[in-house]
């Protein structure tokens, strides 16, 4: 297919989303920052590594969900499910190159043939580290590593594929693609960990499949995910289903890892503000919940505590879903007989004109299989996240979030994520 001119509005990109419930989640869900470096990889005597310790992480509440989406790859295409993760680069999907250690997953594993690239490659001195075993010589393989905030990992080789791509004016394409051969995850950090072929990364790099698109000149260096708290969604690439009513903030110009981040902004709760001081905030879709740095969540959960009224609502400590829930006199079944209790938060940025994104309560409260409502803020110190704030998909539901890495900008507006919205 002949490349499209970037000033073309009719080719746009978009992707049906699905949900799952996750049965027991990582507190960044499965995905988060990664580093990729190259790793000696032997397809025929691959060794299995011996598994690493990891940090026990919290049970999942049952309402809240992972957000996968479909992509095909291949000749012929075949269906992949994918995790969307707008903190790491490199998409990857389980591969039998043969398959070392890989999960469960939805489909049989991606069978390459001798697609690999080669360390000559352009795009693989995006995924170099020069500590970490630099490719020796041009004609070698391009092996990868990523390792993610969750300390899960995927190890494996380059390679270049067909990417099958359905555009918003109907017509389809099939560009060459380079993505991650995973034949060796480590996800012993969830003990069922999302029930997916692969990950999504959407991170800026070069390595990623929208900067890949961008230089084929086939879509602008733009995209967006729409989560809907009823389940399902929608991912595009392009800037044409923006909305007018869209709300821009700059992004950081120093960026934290891989990460989409924004700031300063003010953390308000009721109209009051948590802390004086300004925080800056990553974006994460492969978190399920939201993170805040230690002073900042003791500070936000005390005035949330402080604002309950204790007649209507009890702690549940016997409740470990989450760190933090409370009971009714009768279980709760949606989040509309709990949305009177609490008051809304919201960031407000002082680099924008008016730049403020609501976050009403049901963007930042779960109601878990107990018919308990729990707070799906956590605390980042216990997740070993340091001073860093993430916002994850509890607090991106039911609105569009776009990323416009050409003009350096993130944008949103709450919008009905269940339907593709009009050109």
């Amino acid at each position: 297919m002949p490349p499209i001119s970037n000033d073309d509005p009719a080719f746009d990109v978009w992707f049906k989303v699905q949900h799952d419930p996750p049965e027991s989640p990582n507190p960044l869900s499965r995905t988060s920052h990664s580093s990729t470096t190259a790793r000696p990889y032997h397809p025929l005597n691959s060794q299995k590594k011996n598994p690493k310790t990891l940090h026990l992480q919290p049970r999942a509440a049952d309402d809240v969900r992972y957000f996968y989406t479909t992509l095909k790859l291949g000749e012929p295409a075949r269906p992949y499910h994918f995790d969307i993760d707008t903190g790491s680069d490199l998409t990857w999907v389980n591969c039998d190159a043969p398959c070392v250690n890989c999960p469960k997953s939805p489909h049989q594993p991606y069978k390459p043939r001798n697609n690999a690239l080669t360390c000559g490659e352009s795009l693989c001195s995006f995924l170099q580290r020069p500590l970490n075993d630099p490719c020796l010589n041009p004609s070698d393989q391009c092996d990868y590593e990523i390792e993610y905030a969750d300390h899960g990992s995927s190890y494996g080789v380059v390679v270049k594929d067909r990417f099958s791509i359905e555009f918003i004016n109907g017509s389809t394409g099939s560009p060459p693609i380079a993505f991650g051969c995973g034949y060796d995850q480590d996800l012993s950090s969830a003990t069922n960990p999302p029930f997916v072929d692969g990950v999504l990364g959407l991170a800026s790099k070069k390595s990623s499949i929208l900067s890949q698109l961008y230089d084929l000149k086939m879509v602008r260096n733009v995209f967006g995910h729409c989560f809907s708290s009823k389940g399902g969604g929608y991912l595009f690439f392009g800037d044409k289903v923006v909305p007018s009513e869209t709300i821009w903030v700059p992004m950081s110009k120093n960026r934290i890892g891989n990460y989409y981040s924004i700031g300063p902004a003010e953390l308000i709760f009721n109209g009051k503000k948590v802390l004086k001081t300004g925080l800056s905030f990553v974006f994460d879709s492969g978190s399920t919940y939201t993170y805040l740095n230690h002073q900042v969540y003791e500070a936000a959960i005390s005035m949330i505590k402080k604002n309950i009224d204790s007649k209507s609502l009890k702690m549940a400590p016997e409740d470990k879903t989450l760190p933090l829930c409370w009971k009714g006199s009768k279980p709760y079944k949606s989040m509309a007989d709990v949305q009177n209790f609490f008051q809304p938060l919201s960031l407000r940025f002082s680099k924008a004109k008016n730049a403020v994104m609501e976050m009403p309560p049901e963007t930042y409260l779960i109601i878990n299989k107990n018919g308990n409502v729990c707070l799906g803020i956590l605390d980042g110190s216990e997740a070993e996240l340091g001073n860093l704030n993430v916002l994850g998909d509890v607090s991106m539901l039911n609105k569009m979030v776009i990323y416009d890495n050409e003009k350096n900008q993130i944008g949103w507006t709450t919008t009905n994520c269940n339907s593709l919205p009009k050109l």
